[in-house]
């Protein structure tokens, strides 16, 4: 009986080890460019930057998810229940602030966090803000390249 305890303490242990997860705050400031509200969708990609996960949606409608080229590249091999973590698009200017989880075990592995934003007849930024999924770096602001202004990760408490 001691061992079959044991042994399920260690399966526990084990399960528990490999399914740590943190939750995540994330600040998102756009630039005050014109135009229509941006979408902008916050993927995990993997070192060789493929699409792993959708973290985050930002644009409600489903018309308009074609023109976040890479993602919706990877949506049309491996489709994700989106309900959950997608919500308005965000106008030039704005802040939001979103929540997602990511596993402990991705981190220092090359894993990246990429935020793509497109707004409607402007260009369209597939790496608008890259942050590396490090112990360091994950939690220093970002700078955008197009759309966003900065992107500020802390971790939930």
């Amino acid at each position: 009986m001691k061992i079959f305890k044991l042994t399920v303490l260690f399966i526990f242990l084990t399960t528990v080890s490999l399914t740590a997860q943190t939750q995540y705050r994330c600040m998102l400031q756009m630039n005050a460019y014109k135009g229509e509200s941006a979408y902008v969708v916050v993927s995990l990609v993997n070192a060789n930057n493929k699409y792993e996960k959708t973290l985050a949606v930002l644009g409600p409608d489903k018309k308009w998810y074609d023109s976040l080229t890479e993602w919706f590249k990877a949506q049309q091999v491996k489709p994700e229940k989106l309900d959950a973590i997608t919500g308005a698009s965000i106008k030039g200017g704005d802040r939001r602030i979103t929540t997602f989880t990511i596993d402990d075990k991705l981190l220092n592995k090359g894993y990246k966090i990429r935020f793509e934003s497109a707004v409607e007849d402007q260009k369209y930024f597939a790496d608008d803000v890259i942050i590396p999924l490090t112990t360091e770096k994950l939690t220093e602001k970002a700078d955008g390249k197009g759309y966003i202004k900065m992107v500020k990760l802390n971790k939930v408490q």
